[in-house]
């Protein structure tokens, strides 16, 4: 066990870093940084699964027209992409979520540093501070209650941005490989869609304009589309397939870091803070009596 006095030194050295950091607002910018990261790669995503749904759209909507041995047939290929519009969809949905996490996560943090939750919080520790070394017999209880104010007003304080450090630090251990080939390849999947999208359709001369010559061109690229429409098919497929993996996995990445990490942090704060709390401080009560006594025995 510790000396009382020893245990003082401690607890006002630690509550002095304390009010150092909450004074020069180092967290507090990390914490910013580190959210204005998440937020923008968020927003990026977003714009990105937006872009893939307008694509799968386009390419669900065009037709391709052949006609072997003078019969009319019209195809959709991009209709293979039906499933994977969905999830696209559902796709975009979690990332316009993920973004208005990260933007509730911002204006917490500029909540938590505002200045009179700043001032307060100072005040309720400098108070501490004042009867830690005021050796009253009647302070017991003042001491007590400024323990547990002191504690919620420090917890409030730094639990966002120490929210926003521990989530963007698991992301960058940890999920930022996948987040970057996910990225790529569904960047990829888009682009190749719409270039499957241009050939498809090219364009044609009008009716009014056409020679014989376009009337060839005409016939010769019908047939070349009766070829190559199972080629088609199969890049649509090889796309769809691109898509569905690496839009789940970038979910898992936004869900993690914006859901679960959060979630967990809170439950670990709450029980941090009620185990505090339960204890009642019973080390002020201790000292105090032991310094009391102290002078009783001589």
């Amino acid at each position: 066990m510790f000396h009382p006095l020893t245990r003082k030194f401690t607890y006002s050295l630690l509550l002095i870093v304390l009010m150092a950091l909450i004074q020069f607002g180092t967290l507090d910018r990390l914490g910013h940084e580190y959210t204005e990261a998440g937020f923008k790669r968020a927003l990026v995503v977003f714009a990105l699964s937006r872009g893939l749904n307008g694509v799968i759209s386009v390419a669900q909507g065009t037709e391709v027209a052949i006609e072997p041995v003078g019969i009319g047939l019209n195809f959709k290929p991009g209709e293979i992409l039906d499933p994977v519009n969905d999830l696209v969809e559902r796709f975009s949905w979690v990332m316009l979520a993920s973004s208005t996490s990260f933007g509730i996560q911002r204006v917490l943090l500029d909540a938590m540093a505002s200045s009179w939750l700043t001032y307060i919080t100072l005040g309720a520790v400098a108070s501490l501070l004042w009867v830690l070394w005021w050796p009253s017999q009647s302070l017991i209880g003042t001491r007590r209650f400024l323990c547990r104010i002191a504690l919620v007003l420090l917890v409030l304080r730094f639990s966002v941005a120490l929210m926003a450090i521990g989530s963007e630090s698991f992301y960058r251990a940890f999920l930022a490989p996948q987040y970057s080939e996910s990225q790529t390849q569904l960047e990829q999947a888009a682009t190749h869609i719409g270039e499957v999208n241009s050939e498809i359709q090219p364009p044609l001369a009008k009716a009014d304009e056409r020679s014989l010559l376009d009337e060839a061109k005409r016939v010769y690229e019908t047939a070349t589309r009766a070829i190559d429409i199972e080629s088609r098919m199969a890049a649509f497929n090889q796309a769809a397939t691109h898509i569905s993996e690496h839009a789940i996995q970038m979910i898992v990445v936004f869900l993690m870091q914006t859901v679960l990490f959060p979630l967990a942090s809170i439950w670990l704060l709450l029980q941090l803070l009620k185990r505090l709390l339960r204890a009642r401080m019973e080390w002020v009560g201790r000292d105090l009596n032991k310094e009391q006594a102290a002078p009783e025995k001589h």
